[in-house]
């Protein structure tokens, strides 16, 4: 069974990482792919390249696809980014990679009912954070059903409609974490599988 793995790739560096990958796997293929770029290199080593976000009207240039993928990912957006675990949560306004605003806590209450009140706490902090900017997408990360939890509170209603992009996976949501999605966010997602 092939090893895989993931990481992110800034727009800027996607050109370098690719020379990289095939510095070190050998020639490169480019396949076609579903929803952004599949590569195969002479080892047997594959990578998809996924865009940061949908074209949405507002696609990528240049004269090949790695080009247009980089363009693409380079676009500033805005992003409304919720990562809430067990432990705590964070949120923020993200664009480019760097956060605009943010709030980050960790729940009061160890009862029962600790999944909702964190939930409630932390879609009441995002609609404050999200209030002053304008997010065109949402990010969550972190505990899924508990994220969902938030998309569904009353608080966070205005936002709830927003598309979402791919799901982050986050250990602890603190302030650092929280600045690291938000460059992750806006970077191209690389899944590698090793032969």
């Amino acid at each position: 069974m092939p090893a895989s793995r993931t990481t992110y790739v800034p727009a800027e560096r996607l050109a370098g990482w690719l020379e990289r990958f095939e510095a070190n796997q050998g020639a490169l293929q480019f396949l076609p792919g579903n929803e952004g770029i599949r590569v195969r290199a002479a080892s047997g080593a594959e990578a998809e390249l996924l865009g940061p976000w949908p074209a949405d009207g507002r696609p990528g240039r240049g004269t090949n696809d790695v080009e247009r993928l980089a363009s693409l990912a380079g676009q500033a957006r805005t992003l409304g980014l919720v990562l809430v675990r067990r432990g705590g949560y964070a949120v923020g306004v993200a664009r480019e990679g760097r956060l605009l605003g943010s709030k980050t806590g960790s729940p009061n209450s160890r009862r029962a009912n600790a999944a909702d009140a964190l939930a409630a706490t932390a879609a009441e902090q995002a609609a404050a954070v999200f209030g002053g900017a304008t997010p065109e997408y949402l990010v969550f990360g972190g505990d899924r059903m508990l994220a969902e939890q938030v998309a569904g509170r009353r608080e966070f209603a205005r936002w709830a409609g927003l598309p979402r992009l791919r799901p982050l996976d986050v250990a602890d949501p603190k302030a650092a974490v929280l600045a690291q999605a938000a460059r992750n966010a806006a970077s191209v997602f690389v899944r590698i599988s090793l032969p």
